[in-house]
């Protein structure tokens, strides 16, 4: 769907662009968007105009698909920047901290492959069990009416 692609994009410039500020020759991340729950309400927010876009043009199921990719942009955002050399943030005891799974550089070409190649297949994944379902109903379709 090409609205999930667009939530994607605008999604992770937002959480990138708020979520980052200059400090002295450093770009570093900040809290404003680098959390869990911020993110999801970052990518809610993002989503906002489309799903009002598809209230007036559209069936209701796409809307509920579009609230749903809103909702999964900022977790999986924040799920590849918590194996970066920082992390992201999270609260303890009223002051931020920053937790990180793995420590790898932002530029590491064989974490970014893994990454890409893992997307890739999620995608492949994807369409294939979405054409599974649509073609085995099509079958039993056919098979039960001839």
């Amino acid at each position: 769907m090409k609205d999930s692609g667009i939530i994607s994009v605008t999604a992770n410039n937002v959480i990138d662009y708020l979520g980052h500020e200059i400090r002295g020759k450093y770009v570093s991340r900040t809290p404003r968007t680098h959390t869990l729950p911020r993110s999801i309400g970052w990518g809610l927010l993002t989503s906002v105009p489309i799903v009002l876009a598809l209230y007036f043009l559209s069936p209701t199921e796409l809307i509920l698909i579009t609230i749903l990719d809103g909702v999964i942009v900022g977790p999986s955002h924040m799920l590849l920047d918590i194996f970066t050399e920082r992390g992201i943030y999270h609260k303890v005891n009223g002051r931020w901290r920053r937790i990180a799974l793995a420590h790898f550089s932002y530029d590491n070409p064989i974490v970014n492959g893994l990454a890409i190649i893992a997307g890739v297949i999620m995608l492949f994944a994807a369409i294939h069990n979405h054409n599974y379902d649509y073609y085995y109903q099509y079958y039993h379709y056919y098979n039960y009416y001839s």
